[in-house]
């Protein structure tokens, strides 16, 4: 069986551990992971028994697939710490975030590269993910794909320009929900509601609506179309869309999102 270590045990790297060890993708026996932090090593070993290791450059040497999973400002030295030890048909899987494959390259060579753009949902299984390959990597993007499916959904994409968009959509997309039910919450407040009774209300509407366009989605039936059949001619919510129609909601979105993806590609041209 394969090998797969993580430089860097933070929580995407927890999760992406957790999701492989439950798929039964990998033995916790194959899984090693490195990290400064000593106490986050014996965290991770006590609760899933995986492999830790305080070099990174002993754990290269053992893997046939790395995932980098450090601060975008540790990556230079995560490269450097390993290049030279890793194995001849090493995959490379990035999840540092506003980092090219360009960026790796320049330090490990002409190595199989795979650069993804997850969200914190796979913390809890549900998140999002874009894969995109270099070209020596594109005969194990399937692999790489796998992992990913173990924490939600995994999408591929055939230009790296656009995890510039993913990021913008999906990979800021969490927060966009979390600042909608903030303000929903603070609105039924204002409304009368108490704060506990309101976040019940807001967090279970979420949560059910999401699994309703989900579900509603393997039918052909598009948000918008589930849209329209809560606004009924004249009731509550026509008179709540007229209020975002005013305040150029959908134009509002665009341009936000338009403006994540501009950022996003100021932060990886550095």
């Amino acid at each position: 069986m394969d090998t797969i270590g993580f430089v860097g045990g933070g929580n995407m790297a927890e999760a992406m551990m957790r999701g492989i060890i439950t798929a039964h993708v990998y033995q916790p026996v194959n899984i090693y992971v490195s990290d400064i932090r000593a106490e986050r090593l014996k965290y991770l070993a006590e609760k899933y028994n995986v492999v830790t290791l305080g070099d990174n450059a002993e754990l290269a040497e053992k893997v046939d697939i790395l995932v980098l999973s450090v601060k975008p400002q540790n990556l230079i030295d995560a490269l450097q710490s390993v290049k030279g030890r890793l194995k001849g048909d090493v995959l490379i899987i990035s999840i540092v975030a506003g980092k090219k494959i360009a960026n790796i390259s320049a330090e490990l060579g002409d190595v199989a590269i795979v650069r993804v753009m997850p969200n914190t949902p796979a913390l809890v299984d549900e998140g999002a993910s874009a894969l995109f390959a270099n070209e020596k990597a594109e005969h194990k993007l399937d692999k790489a794909r796998l992992i990913f499916l173990c924490i939600g959904e995994s999408l591929v994409v055939d230009d790296e320009d656009l995890i510039d968009a993913v990021t913008a959509v999906s990979g800021s997309g969490p927060a966009y929900f979390f600042l909608l039910m903030d303000e929903m919450i603070k609105a039924a407040v204002q409304l009368g509601l108490s704060e506990d009774f309101a976040k019940t209300l807001v967090l279970q509407t979420a949560k059910g609506s999401a699994l309703l366009a989900s579900l509603a989605d393997k039918d052909g039936e598009t948000p918008a179309q589930l849209s329209r059949k809560v606004a009924t001619p004249g009731g509550t919510t026509e008179a709540a869309f007229k209020v975002f129609a005013d305040g150029n909601f959908g134009p509002m979105v665009t341009a936000a999102l338009t403006r994540a993806c501009e950022r996003s590609h100021e932060l990886s041209a550095g």
